[in-house]
């Protein structure tokens, strides 16, 4: 299989594309790179999450962590080998280019989509998003959403392994 038509990576492109819940992207892309390459922060799928998290800092604007991301994004991105075939190269550069431009200028957030071109892919995220149907988030939720969901497990670990160090 290749490695862009894993159930984490279609589920990464329609929290983008689709919900614009680019902290879920943030979650499910973490996820696989953790499964893939732990600990690996040049991993080119580490290139993907931060495009996500650009997004989502630009959405609240965050301009300093946008623009953060955004360029390691790109760097990341520029060079991605298999991991970015079955999309528009030269366009998801330029969409990284011009959010790098657009938050050094303040300026207000824009969505845009990943420019998918690899038909396979495009079937398999059609197929996702029919078997598993996501209802609708608020949107007040999904821009603050590392604020207000539950946090009440990592608050438990963090508080375990503050008294394993103790």
């Amino acid at each position: 299989m290749h490695p862009l038509h894993h159930p984490l990576f279609i589920q990464f492109l329609i929290n983008f594309n689709s919900e614009q819940d680019y902290f879920e992207c943030h979650e499910v892309g973490e996820d696989y790179w953790k499964s893939l390459a732990p600990k690996d922060k040049t991993h080119p799928l580490t290139g993907w999450i931060q495009m996500a998290v650009g997004m989502y800092h630009w959405r609240r604007s965050n301009y300093p962590g946008a623009l953060r991301s955004f360029i390691r994004a790109k760097a990341k991105l520029t060079d991605g080998g298999i991991w970015v075939e079955g999309f528009d190269h030269a366009e998801l550069i330029r969409l990284l280019t011009v959010s790098i431009e657009a938050v050094t200028d303040r300026k207000p957030f824009s969505p845009y989509q990943i420019p998918i071109e690899s038909e396979d892919l495009k079937e398999m995220v059609a197929s996702y998003q029919t078997a598993h149907p996501i209802a609708p988030q608020d949107p007040y939720y999904i821009m603050h959403k590392h604020r207000l969901r539950d946090r009440s497990s990592i608050i438990s670990l963090r508080e375990q392994k503050k008294r394993r160090n103790l």
